[in-house]
């Protein structure tokens, strides 16, 4: 696989205005908000706009809260690449936005043809189901938390796409596929973003350690073998390296025409970065 760090930058309603401290400042519209980020290993560029912030989150008590500054939104519309989706603040310090998916947004999306068959497992809010849905796919989305289904639900209405375009699941994601591979179900493509710890709608638990190499072993029966059937591999936790997924995909797939690398995020006005993840992609 070919080695290629993805670099996401300020566009449409989303800016990473600076970062430092262990912690980053964002704007998602306009609603400016401060979060913890463990990379920002360095100091603030920009102080003084961080004094600008509508809301910091911060951990109290081994406990994280909102801080509110100035009055935010229950929710708000933020457009990235294109894509309109749902912000809020949530007790997880997510918005429910990852701006550092928007190169792998519009890959699926470019690589996406009418009436393919997609499947999203771990599919949270829908970014990557709605890039592709768009596109004329009909898309299979897995999550295990029905505030996230519902959550991805909302921003398809808000993307105007049709109800049969989607098939909302509220499942385990490896479970959910073992029984597909058991169908024989094909999907001409897959995108995946494992947590490194989870729990399936009913109570089971996934170990990425322990259950990652069973589910891209369920996830080959899935993949179609056509020419353009694609796969995309998400990574943000547990600490593993870029190599450490591709190696991991190719002792499953074999060996592939693919790229692997780094998700960073760029400053609007400094050429620093925040690595925000890693990602496995290849087209057939």
């Amino acid at each position: 696989m070919k080695d290629h760090d993805l670099i996401a930058t300020s566009c449409g309603d989303y800016e990473l205005l600076d970062s430092g401290d262990n912690m980053k400042l964002e704007r998602y519209g306009e609603i400016i908000l401060a979060r913890p980020e463990t990379q920002a290993l360095w100091e603030k560029l920009r102080p003084e706009l961080w004094e600008t912030a509508h809301a910091t989150f911060a951990f109290k008590d081994k406990k994280g809260l909102w801080q509110i500054h100035k009055e935010v939104p229950e929710s708000w519309v933020v457009v990235r690449t294109g894509l309109p989706l749902i912000a809020r603040l949530t007790g997880f310090k997510h918005t429910g936005i990852f701006p550092e998916q928007a190169p792998n947004w519009e890959w699926v999306a470019a690589a996406t043809r009418p009436e393919m068959k997609v499947l999203n497992l771990f599919g949270y809010t829908g970014g990557a189901t709605i890039a592709v849905a768009r596109k004329g796919a009909f898309v299979t989305h897995v999550d295990a938390s029905k505030q996230s289904l519902d959550w991805a639900h909302e921003n398809a209405r808000l993307s105007k796409i049709g109800e049969d375009k989607i098939r909302w699941m509220l499942d385990d994601s490896l479970t959910f596929v073992k029984r597909e591979a058991r169908r024989g179900a094909k999907y001409d493509g897959i995108i995946l973003d494992p947590p490194a710890f989870g729990r399936g709608a009913k109570g089971e638990v996934w170990k990425i350690e322990e259950d990652f190499q069973t589910l891209l072993i369920a996830l080959k029966e899935l993949l179609s073998e056509k020419s353009g059937s694609f796969f995309l591999l998400n990574g943000y936790s547990a600490g593993y390296a870029p190599q450490s997924f591709a190696q991991a995909v190719e002792s499953v797939f074999g060996e592939v025409n693919g790229e692997v690398g780094e998700l960073h995020i760029k400053e609007s006005a400094s050429e620093r970065v925040i690595p925000s993840g890693i990602y496995v992609r290849f087209v057939r």
